[in-house]
């Protein structure tokens, strides 16, 4: 599957630092690990090998942060798709506890990087708010408040009163509160992590695909355009755009194209009243609408979109239409970007870790939640690169699975949204 090379027209690069230096790979070379894919997962794994002393080298057919790491809608929000309960039961008394505790702690990690590392992208850990659209989804925000509370977490529920002095609107029945979670400029976040991950000594090439991947004696060889890199070990993660270097793999996933709309920046008449904490907003629903403010006062709504590229707001109507219904004070407000990136959705909604042969694992899936969970597992992936099995996982390794009519699923996406949306509509 070919995929656009050039950065979409978002507002982040408006504001972000400008990109180092990944200039593409000439001639061959070696290294212990190879990565790639130079989004989140890619380079915070890179920083930690090379952190540790590994001779790491990351290839992108793109600049890092070309794809959804640099233009999704830079929220950090805790946990995963499911509570806790249900994470515990599925997964058992064992992995299950500890999966909690790292999904729930993944903004803890990533903000913490960012400290460590000074990187320079707008942080703010304003908190989360899962925010109940209908009566219908009001118990289940409820019920996973509840669950995060009596193990501790600072998280609270507020009710339609508290909720609408917390957005603004009083669009709302309830909202789950994550203290934990915030939002940054994913662009400037993945750039300041391709500098930190280069001046810990990793080699990172942007314009530089795999082509091919062979097994060769004691490791790995992809090819590129203009060179050979040999490897020990090797790391898939390139997430939606995932393609057939590793046969199958790219069927286990499907690619939807998330999609944002950025207004001009509100003035203080206009921000007056919405969001006045700067939270990161999603709803629960079954096509979810998320959204924030940025540093700028820009208005950022998103959600999915168009099965295809885009570069302006106006494919996006019914996600700037539908904030001047949640707040009436912004009717006429000016929608100065929109664009979109591929994202890669799971069957099971869980995120896949795969281990599919000696010394080659591969992450993707992450569905919507990349920032955090990303950041987090990198740390985790390196691990496993340098120690092999005896290194502990928080999320399972699961074997690769073909989802059946792959080939269908433009169709199949368009077919979900059109009828979760009405449903959304209908409180149903």
């Amino acid at each position: 599957m070919t995929a656009p090379l050039a950065l979409p027209p978002n507002v982040y690069s408006l504001d972000a630092p400008p990109a180092p230096p990944t200039p593409p790979l000439g001639g061959s070379r070696r290294a212990s690990v190879a990565i790639v894919g130079a989004g989140i997962v890619g380079l915070t794994t890179a920083l930690h090998l090379a952190e540790a002393g590994v001779d790491t080298v990351v290839i992108d057919q793109g600049e890092p942060g070309w794809g959804a790491s640099g233009n999704n809608g830079g929220q950090l929000n805790p946990g995963l798709k499911f509570d806790p309960d249900e994470i515990e039961r599925i997964w058992g008394p064992d992995l299950g506890p500890r999966m909690v505790e790292f999904a729930y702690g993944t903004t803890d990690r990533t903000f913490a990087l960012i400290d460590r590392l000074g990187i320079a992208c707008e942080a703010r850990r304003s908190g989360t708010l899962r925010a109940a659209r209908s009566a219908r989804s009001t118990g289940g925000v409820a019920e996973s408040a509840r669950q995060c509370m009596v193990r501790g977490m600072p998280v609270s529920f507020l009710d339609r009163e508290e909720t609408a002095g917390a957005t603004g609107t009083t669009a709302y029945h309830g909202a789950m509160l994550d203290r934990r979670g915030g939002h940054l400029n994913p662009l400037a976040y993945v750039r300041g992590l391709a500098a930190a991950a280069i001046a810990a000594g990793a080699a990172v090439h942007g314009r530089t695909p795999a082509r091919a991947l062979n097994r060769r004696p004691g490791g790995w060889s992809i090819e590129t355009p203009a060179g050979t890199i040999e490897a020990e070990k090797i790391l898939i993660a390139t997430n939606g755009f995932t393609d057939d270097l590793w046969q199958g793999l790219r069927r286990t996933v499907v690619p939807v194209f998330s999609a944002i709309a950025a207004s001009e920046p509100l003035g203080d008449d206009r921000l007056l009243g919405v969001l006045p904490d700067r939270p990161a907003v999603y709803e629960s629903g079954r096509i979810t609408v998320y959204y924030r403010i940025d540093a700028r006062g820009r208005l950022l709504m998103g959600g999915r979109g168009p099965m295809r590229p885009i570069g302006t707001p106006e494919p996006l109507a019914y996600l700037t239409d539908y904030a001047e219904i949640v707040w009436p004070q912004l009717a006429g407000l000016r929608w100065t970007h929109g664009w979109n990136s591929r994202l890669a959705i799971t069957k099971d909604h869980w995120p896949h870790l795969h281990e599919p042969a000696p010394g080659v694992l591969a992450y993707l899936g992450c569905n919507g939640r990349g920032v955090a969970l990303g950041t987090a597992i990198a740390e985790q992936l390196a691990r496993r690169l340098i120690d092999g099995s005896a290194a502990r996982l928080d999320l399972p390794v699961i074997e690769p699975k073909a989802i059946r009519f792959h080939a269908l699923w433009p169709l199949g996406v368009w077919s979900v949204v059109q009828h979760g949306r009405i449903l959304d509509r209908l409180g149903l």
